[in-house]
């Protein structure tokens, strides 16, 4: 059964979710906004991959009895452990409908766009970190963990929100998004690190250091205001970039409020890391 959504919105975008009979959704906690009183609400840690999204039957039936149980809870304990090594929310929040349909509505945390992706079972989606905001109950979350010189000279590309399954998950992320297939382009891209909302499996995401190590490249770094790296996406599939990084917009803010930490030229002299 598809999930019936509508988002709705300019400058900060709203999802609002007709739920039917039988069908159930969950949210980061966080991303909630309203509800019908005919949809039920429940906060769990575990999301479906743990089989968080399944109510444990009373006296361990169709759960393999304690066995099941045991192997429920660490399942739900490593999910919450890799959400919080992530920085993400422990807590996944439920909505069932009760009695015909219902209707609940859910928002990012940024003024920006939000996406309604479907999942056919054949390719996951990876999203960045803070990028999910609701999915169906058949959509897995998970955490995937860039590894290697991508993670550690990447920033925000280290960790990355991992989707898996059939269903519809709702994504939200800064400014306007836009699409395009790396293959358009020659099978490559480069984009500022900040500026990646979520990709198709099968995209190959890398960091690459801006420039060599001369004196362009030096000036790139210093006064660019890309600091050292870019992020590279290869490849035939979908991106969704977002036109406004949320370091840009704390920097914004910051000089609103008289405290510029961007400094004179940006690049490596800023000072807005704390």
């Amino acid at each position: 059964m598809t999930l019936q959504q509508e988002i709705v919105g300019n400058a900060m975008q709203m999802a609002v979710v007709s739920l039917q009979p039988g069908q159930t959704v969950y949210c980061e906690a966080g991303k909630f906004l309203f509800k019908t009183t005919n949809v039920t609400m429940e906060t769990r840690l575990g999301g479906p991959s743990s089989g968080g999204g399944q109510q444990a039957q009373p006296g361990g039936s169709g759960s393999g009895g304690m066995g099941g149980l045991l192997r429920q809870a660490m399942g739900t304990a490593m999910q919450a452990g890799q959400r919080a090594l992530a920085g993400e929310s422990l807590a996944f929040q439920y909505f069932t409908t009760q009695g015909g349909e219902g209707t609940v509505g859910f928002a990012g945390v940024l003024p920006g766009e939000m996406r309604a992706l479907e999942l056919d079972g054949t390719r996951a989606w990876f999203a960045e970190k803070d990028a999910f905001v609701a999915a169906e109950s058949t959509v897995d979350f998970g955490i995937a963990f860039q590894g290697g010189r991508t993670g550690r000279s990447g920033g925000e590309g280290f960790v990355l929100e991992k989707f898996t399954g059939r269903g519809t998950v709702i994504i939200a992320g800064a400014g306007n998004f836009i699409d395009l297939n790396p293959a358009d382009f020659g099978g490559r891209v480069e984009v500022d690190t900040g500026c990646v909302v979520a990709f198709e499996e099968g995209i190959r995401y890398g960091v690459q250091r801006v420039g060599g190590l001369n004196r362009q490249g030096v000036m790139n770094a210093v006064f660019g205001g890309e600091g050292l790296s870019l992020a590279t996406l290869e490849g035939d599939g979908r991106v969704i970039l977002q036109s406004l990084t949320i370091e840009s917009l704390a920097n914004a803010l910051k000089k609103a409020q008289g405290g510029d930490k961007q400094g004179p030229t940006g690049g490596l002299f800023s000072t807005n890391a704390e």
